[in-house]
């Protein structure tokens, strides 16, 4: 009985089918995030903008969360409602013809899996480093 509710018309499991829709999502956002990256760098892009995506990009890629993911359930709230509509956004600051000429530019990177996430990722942990020990020796002067 529980088997048969699990399974759609096809046959095929409803969990399957919602995995494989997931991982579509996933890799529809990365291809996305990295069209928000071009954009950022897009000569055509207005300063605002760039200044916004930058933001995006930047706390999309950090591996530091807004709100720690071990918080029950405001630690997904940034990654599920928050940064759905900070990406919407981005993409409305763009303009049309950029961010189009952007995402041609990002689908064959992503697809074939070169990426720089990894090296971004690693670079945001380097200055989130640097700027937590700054803060410790401010802090330590202060307190002397």
């Amino acid at each position: 009985m529980v088997v048969d509710f699990c399974r759609n018309v096809k046959g095929n499991s409803i969990w399957f089918d919602a995995v494989s829709t997931l991982k579509e999502r996933a890799r529809l956002l990365k291809s996305e995030v990295h069209a928000l990256y071009l954009a950022a760098r897009h000569p055509q892009t207005p300063w605002y903008a760039k200044l916004y995506l930058v933001a995006i990009v930047a706390y999309v890629l950090s591996p530091i969360d807004l709100i720690p993911d071990f918080v029950p359930v405001l630690g997904f709230l940034d990654e599920v409602v928050l940064l759905p509509f900070a990406i919407r956004l981005a993409v409305r600051l763009v303009p049309d013809t950029v961010m189009a000429e952007c995402r041609v530019r990002a689908s064959p990177q992503c697809t074939n899996g070169v990426g720089m996430g990894r090296l971004a990722a690693v670079l945001i942990v380097c200055v989130w480093v640097i700027l937590i020990a700054w803060s410790a020796s401010w802090v330590y002067e202060l307190a002397e």
